[in-house]
């Protein structure tokens, strides 16, 4: 079996249950060093054969899988959640070619961490009700659909999560700051440098500094830049209807003076 884990965003007590079970099980370990904690490895059981594919290509990658047969647990630990930005498709295309058994354990992504370090919902009535997760194109350009550039998306005003772009903060400003753009020179952003990691950093800014400010973290790894209304340091503006007595749902009816709604219920045995 190969698992694809996602190893959470840094944070070593990050990682799910499930993803520190299959490192406890892993005959064999394939880690980004670069982004991925060292301490990590410490769930890994002794000996335990480990690579890193910091820097390994596909091809090395692969080739590690096929030297090992169907009954090796092989555990490919990415960083934050493998789905997005994870570079597994390849990997899987590659399993279902040699009919080799898989599965994706998900990982707490960064943009989850850095939300939680700003303290912030990203989603909020009546100011953002969708999360844009993208990148500039930069030297990958070619792999980027038409239509979804980031000036493409900021139109749409939406909180938006900007991965792997920190080496490039003019273009990345330029790009939030078009005729189209659903943003302005005030709207709120963020820049959090390595999310719960012991060296993390926050710059809390705006979207006409947000490019000085990224020069200023002299950093172009593992940064996630988050834009939009909903990162205000303020109180929220309008009530969600999720809780409003006047909301029913299928557990709630609307609640009535004397309602019983929110009493401690008895404990099932």
């Amino acid at each position: 079996m190969i698992s694809f884990v996602g190893a959470g965003p840094g944070a070593t007590d990050l990682i799910t249950m499930r993803g520190a079970n299959r490192l406890r099980a892993a005959d064999v370990v394939i880690w980004a060093s670069s982004l991925v904690p060292g301490a990590l490895l410490d769930h890994c059981r002794s000996p335990a054969e480990v690579h890193d594919s910091a820097t390994m290509t596909l091809e090395d990658v692969t080739g590690v899988f096929e030297r090992h047969g169907e009954r090796t647990r092989i555990v490919r630990l990415h960083s934050g959640d493998p789905s997005v930005y994870g570079a597994i498709g390849e990997q899987i295309d590659w399993c279902v070619a040699h009919e080799r058994s898989w599965e994706i354990v998900p990982g707490v992504s960064s943009v989850s961490a850095a939300s939680a370090v700003l303290g912030r919902e990203l989603t909020q009535p009546g100011v953002a009700q969708s999360v844009i997760l993208t990148r500039l194109g930069g030297r990958t350009a070619a792999s980027m659909p038409a239509g979804e550039g980031v000036a493409a998306l900021a139109t749409h005003g939406a909180t938006m999560a900007v991965f792997l772009s920190a080496a490039h903060p003019d273009e990345l400003a330029s790009e939030l700051l078009t005729a189209d753009s659903g943003y302005q020179r005030d709207t709120p952003a963020a820049i959090v440098v390595r999310a719960t990691w012991p060296d993390e950093k926050v710059v809390r800014t705006t979207v006409g500094n947000l490019a000085a400010d990224l020069k200023a973290t002299k950093t172009t790894l593992t940064v996630l830049v988050l834009i939009g209304d909903a990162l205000a340091d303020e109180p929220v503006g309008r009530r969600s209807h999720l809780y409003s007595p006047s909301h029913t749902t299928a557990y709630r009816l609307r609640s009535r003076p004397g309602s019983t709604a929110g009493r401690p219920s008895a404990r099932r045995k």
